[in-house]
């Protein structure tokens, strides 16, 4: 058995949905595992069949085995994972929890998250042995700004992990993924942006490139016309990507929205991708890291860019049409999408 072909860095979290309902209300929740850097790998195992690993730390309980269990389902290694003391009641260490509202209607999506002091914020420089990581020969290293947002020790982390890629010939993809909640009383989006472009000055890929685009991430916002020069904007900023790419979302509703794509490479410039209007949503939760996970897969079997954005599009379009943060779809759905395919019934 070969290595993995792709690695994430990141937390996995145990997710609580509770369905229709709302969290304050419910009696019930189903349990799904989420991430948003796991989400890719997850995904680009699943669907689209490469062999992937998600590098991570987990408090040793029964809640993190569970969170093992679920990543086991999803065909993910998870030899990677580090595995620490719970500390009884979680003082140490503890494994996060997100609770997840799915919204309807005028009522938008609702997450709220409890992953403060988790295993996997206490990584530290030197924690990984980040030159046995890519000795195996991975093709791709995949991680983001919500990891690094955790504490003020997993931005070094990752630092150090995305530099230790790039001496080993890795390419390495970055989604900056503010989230506000993240960074309260750690700087805000002042020090989410510091974090943002220290880090994806490593990255050959940066997905959710339109979150670098003014000062602040969230203090613009970017019309469809105006997308080129935002991502032009973004490629002075970061001279060593190649690939800038990023989701383009209007919501009239929860449960409709209006989902296209483009992107810009130091090849082929800015780039398009397929719209999608109107589509009817489930769960939008995790359809941009689907977006990533399609994006990804194009680019490491070398469909060109116009290509793997459609990948992205159709897959994070298919993400949304069904519950949990984590990909159903097929590698058949997302190409029968990409190529015209409607939601008449198959038999």
């Amino acid at each position: 058995m070969t290595g993995p072909e792709v690695i994430a860095l990141g937390e996995v979290m145990l997710r609580l949905d509770p369905g229709e309902g709302r969290i304050s209300t419910t009696r019930s929740f189903q349990v799904w595992e989420g991430g948003g850097e796991y989400n890719v790998v997850r995904a680009l195992r699943r669907c689209f069949g490469l062999r992937t690993a998600v590098v991570t730390s987990l408090a040793d309980n029964a809640v993190g085995r569970l969170v093992e269990d679920l990543v086991l389902q999803g065909g993910v290694d998870t030899s990677m994972i580090r595995w620490v003391p719970g500390g009884g009641i979680g003082r140490t260490a503890r494994n996060g929890l997100n609770f997840v509202e799915r919204g309807f209607g005028i009522r938008g999506a609702l997450g709220v998250s409890d992953r403060a002091h988790t295993a996997v914020s206490q990584l530290r420089k030197g924690d990984v042995d980040w030159d046995t990581v890519f000795a195996a020969g991975p093709r791709w290293f995949h991680t983001g700004g919500i990891f690094a947002g955790l504490s003020d020790t997993t931005a070094d982390v990752a630092d150090e992990a995305m530099a230790a890629a790039r001496r080993h010939g890795v390419t390495v993809s970055y989604d900056p993924n503010y989230r506000p909640s993240v960074w309260a009383g750690r700087g805000g989006a002042d020090r989410s942006r510091e974090v943002d472009l220290r880090l994806a000055r490593h990255a050959d890929v940066v997905v959710g490139a339109l979150g670098l685009a003014g000062d602040r991430p969230g203090e613009v916002r970017v019309g469809a016309d105006e997308v080129p020069d935002a991502l032009a904007e973004v490629a002075a900023k970061l001279p060593g990507a190649r690939v800038l790419a990023t989701t383009l979302r209007e919501v009239p509703s929860a449960g409709v929205n209006d989902w296209s794509s483009a992107a810009w490479s130091r090849e082929d410039g800015f780039v398009a991708g397929p719209a999608v209007p109107g589509l009817h949503v489930l769960d939008r939760i995790g359809s941009g890291d689907g977006f990533a996970a399609g994006l990804v897969y194009g680019l490491v079997t070398g469909t060109g860019l116009a290509r793997a954005l459609a990948y992205g599009t159709a897959h994070g379009a298919l993400t949304m049409t069904t519950p949990g943060d984590v990909s159903m779809a097929t590698l058949d759905e997302v190409e029968a999408l990409m190529n015209g395919g409607t939601a008449h019934v198959r038999r």
